[in-house]
């Protein structure tokens, strides 16, 4: 799919979820039904999802680490998919630099450090070493309640 500027400028009002269509449309000096066309082709395309968001440290107990992961493949694309399903994982990125993947991963008190390599990654063979980030103060990180 092709993105132009009217897709970038409906997402960007999108940022805020709340946001009506008809309000968009009326800022953007479109249509609604047009916005709605173009909102639903980008959300088919893959492009756009739009999901809550949490400030994971407004909510007590919870906390978000970053991992980096070192894999002993080259099989980066799959073992980022399989790192994908693990409990707590936000997101997967395969990377360039020392590590192959970067994970951003929401903890609990209840699913913790030692429950998310314990019970999660050690499930998933072929990984070298790991490297945790704890995340001790963020500036607008907000993540998909994934727990």
């Amino acid at each position: 799919m092709k993105i132009n500027e009217t897709d970038i400028a409906i997402i960007k009002h999108l940022r805020d979820g709340r946001k009506s269509l008809k309000q968009i449309a009326d800022r953007l000096s479109l249509a609604e039904n047009t916005v709605r066309t173009r909102v639903n082709k980008l959300i088919e395309n893959g492009v756009l999802e739009i999901s809550g968001l949490v400030d994971p440290k407004s909510i007590p107990g919870h906390n978000v680490v970053i991992v980096g992961v070192k894999l002993q493949t080259m099989n980066l694309m799959k073992k980022g998919e399989e790192f994908s399903t693990l409990r707590g994982v936000v997101s997967v990125s395969v990377v360039t630099g020392q590590y192959d993947l970067i994970l951003v991963v929401l903890l609990n008190e209840e699913f913790g450090l030692l429950e998310f390599y314990s019970q999660e990654v050690s499930r998933i063979k072929g990984v070298r070493s790991v490297e945790t980030f704890v995340v001790y103060k963020d500036y607008n990180l907000k993540v998909p309640y994934v727990l």
